[in-house]
């Protein structure tokens, strides 16, 4: 597993525990449907929170978050309503980001809630 890969997934991990602590209950990691990949899947109350991690070990010029593309967005929709479908969900379903920053050996979170509305 290449080194990007590797920060990749344990900015997955670290971001899992911080909607745990926050009272998330995960439902899903890593969920694939055709080709799309939805990072995590939580609930919290009446929420289903679909949730897309990026992580970055550098500062960049641009916001972490403005990196998910309107193509990655479709395809997050694409799949957040395949599985609500076949899990046969009634529910808010909220799109969020979940930023892990990297920076002298420590990681900054940053969670935006209903994401996609930012940009």
């Amino acid at each position: 597993m290449g080194k990007h890969n590797e920060f990749g997934k344990k900015g997955e991990e670290l971001a899992v525990r911080f909607l745990t602590e926050k009272g998330y209950l995960i439902k899903c990691t890593n969920y694939r449907y055709l080709k799309a990949e939805i990072d995590i899947i939580a609930e919290k109350g009446d929420i289903l929170a679909v949730v897309e991690v990026k992580s970055r070990s550098s500062t960049l010029f641009e916001h972490i978050a403005e990196t998910v593309t309107k193509a990655k967005i479709k395809r997050l929709v694409m799949a957040a309503d395949y599985y609500v479908l076949t899990h046969d969900l009634d529910r808010e379903v909220r799109f969020d980001i979940i930023t892990i920053r990297k920076d002298k050996g420590s990681f900054e979170i940053e969670h935006l809630e209903n994401a996609f509305y930012h940009f």
